[in-house]
């Protein structure tokens, strides 16, 4: 099978020159076991069930023993044996070497039973499902890290490379890498769908090995997806889940922390910054999952629902972009949130990179809608002006680019400077 390139193969490569090891860490299925092959020069496999009673009994009486072979070492799924953790930290300390291990996992492990953070030893990396750019359904006409470099340049001319239909496909099939390589479509789909029967089924009970219900896990998770990408509470998503049982908060709590530890669950952080009076700013935050497609099966339709209602899948378009921006700001050693305060004032995604640089963003499934987006843009940026004429001592950055993200085909900067940009035309 041919490895299609992923975007933290770069910053894989930059810890594996800068540190002694290396924690790749996402969902299942993403990618993770299959890219750290691609540097690995030895490999132990913690799931091998022919080997795994074996690996663990060596792992309880001299762990050492497990990190012998050439470097890197590829250690796939070293929660099941925490002390790994411990021992690879111990072996990079006693070398000066970089880049001796890459460990994966999908799942956040109890720190209980680890000794020690790894802080400086141990470096953290997040993968995400594939985004459109890495499955290779996004032309990549339009670079983020160009537009950063060169935000008033006009990008007229560049288009998107999916149509309406191959943008809904898209996104109920999902970033699967499995699912690019399924025979056709009923199987492509059909990943997804399994992943999210497996998820409610088995993982959410296994992580903890806290018994949960499936069909409460499999509640929550439709309501996670009815409410993707609003500012739902949790109290909402509880009144969703009565409706199939008496279930309580800190029960709901519970579920939603064990989805969190599997990288399912995936909540975008607002940007709270002091341009109104702190009480203003709405801190809540956007409900997400980690990839589009899990909604999709959630909610058990199929892509030609969404040719009927286009406003449920708006929600699902905005999750799409989501997932390709935090892929993106990856890259661009970026963060992602959103901003929206009580006075209606909004942005889908407010992208942040390290040197102080950002981006406001709207998400826009339609060209009826790039208008409205472009005014709550240039509603913000004024805002943030006017703050600055006031508050001298501590300024805010105007943003550097004003984008409108749409579901269109044509990409193109307006008279006032707000780029309009389809999802199939971006990469890094």
């Amino acid at each position: 099978m041919k490895y299609l390139p992923r975007i933290i193969d770069a910053e894989l490569d930059l810890r594996l020159r800068s540190v002694g090891a290396t924690l790749i860490v996402g969902p299942k299925w993403c990618g993770k076991t299959t890219t750290g092959k691609q540097r690995a020069k030895s490999v132990l496999e913690m799931q091998d069930p022919d080997l795994q009673e074996g690996y663990l009994k060596l792992a309880a009486t001299k762990p050492s023993l497990l990190l012998q072979g050439k470097k890197p070492r590829l250690i796939d799924e070293w929660q099941l044996a925490p002390v790994l953790w411990d021992a690879v930290r111990v072996s990079v300390d006693r070398s000066e070497e970089k880049g001796l291990y890459i460990l994966t996992g999908s799942v956040v492990t109890d720190d209980t039973k680890i000794k020690h953070t790894g802080t400086g030893r141990i470096s953290r990396l997040e993968m995400f499902p594939m985004s459109l750019f890495e499955s290779g359904e996004s032309s990549g006409q339009i670079s983020m890290a160009e537009l950063f470099s060169h935000p008033h340049d006009h990008i007229d001319g560049a288009k998107g490379s999916l149509s309406m239909e191959r943008l809904i496909f898209a996104a109920c099939r999902g970033g699967w890498p499995s699912a690019l390589n399924a025979k056709d479509d009923e199987a492509r789909l059909f990943i997804a769908e399994d992943y999210v029967r497996n998820v409610a089924e088995v993982d959410i009970s296994r992580i903890d090995r806290v018994s949960r219900d499936p069909d409460l896990a499999a509640a929550l998770l439709k309501s996670y997806a009815r409410n993707i990408s609003t500012l739902a509470s949790k109290a909402t998503i509880r009144k969703d889940v009565l409706s199939f049982r008496e279930v309580s908060m800190p029960t709901i709590d519970s579920y939603l922390e064990a989805l969190r530890k599997l990288f399912v669950v995936c909540d975008i952080d607002a940007w709270c910054p002091a341009i109104r009076s702190a009480s203003d700013m709405r801190a809540t935050p956007k409900r997400g999952l980690c990839d589009p497609s899990v909604a999709v099966a959630a909610l058990g339709v199929r892509p030609d629902y969404f040719l009927k209602d286009f406003k449920t899948f708006g929600f699902i378009f905005e999750s799409l972009v989501m997932r390709d921006l935090k892929a993106y700001s990856l890259r661009l050693g970026g963060k992602l949130s959103y901003y929206r305060d009580r006075y209606g004032l909004e942005c889908d995604a407010v992208l942040h990179l390290k040197d102080g640089r950002y981006a406001l963003i709207e998400i826009k499934l339609g060209s009826f809608e790039i208008e409205e987006g472009a005014t709550h843009l240039l509603e913000m940026k004024e805002l943030i002006r006017k703050y600055n004429e006031t508050e001298k001592q501590c300024p805010l950055a105007e943003p550097d680019i004003l984008m409108v993200v749409t579901g269109g085909e044509f990409a193109y900067t307006r008279d006032d400077g707000v780029h309009v940009v389809p999802v199939s035309s971006l990469k890094p």
